[in-house]
């Protein structure tokens, strides 16, 4: 896991890189080395059938706010490709790293055996 980590802190490297110089060539960033991790850790996982609060372990806990970061940067970077071409490849990256800390949070929590709290919809 953490080499798989430190391949991501590269990759976000090279997107923060290709939107400074505000290149708009197709790299690809490894997104499906990144779709192939998520696969591989939510195979682990009993199957998502309620939403869940984030929390649990302190791991699990810091990748929820990682997603968080991700999401918020994945909708800057929308707003900056309205004003400027950015490869739809950030974006996308971008998109399933979130998916990506979701899943890693879930899995902590299973290895860690912390039960995942389920969202109660208070305003039925």
């Amino acid at each position: 896991m953490q080499i798989f980590l430190t391949t991501v802190q590269q990759r976000l490297f090279e997107i923060g890189s290709v939107l400074s110089a505000g290149l708009s060539s197709e790299p690809t960033f490894g997104i499906r080395a990144l779709e192939e991790e998520i696969d591989r850790l939510d195979s682990a996982l009993p199957p998502l059938r309620d939403f869940i609060l984030p929390g649990g372990c302190p791991a699990a806990c810091q990748a929820h706010v990682c997603r968080t970061v991700c999401r918020r940067a994945e909708r800057l970077v929308v707003s900056l490709s309205r004003r400027e071409p950015v490869p739809p490849a950030v974006s996308s990256y971008m998109n399933r790293l979130s998916d990506y800390f979701f899943v890693l949070s879930r899995y902590l929590n299973f290895k860690e055996g912390v039960t995942e709290k389920i969202w109660q919809n208070s305003c039925k």
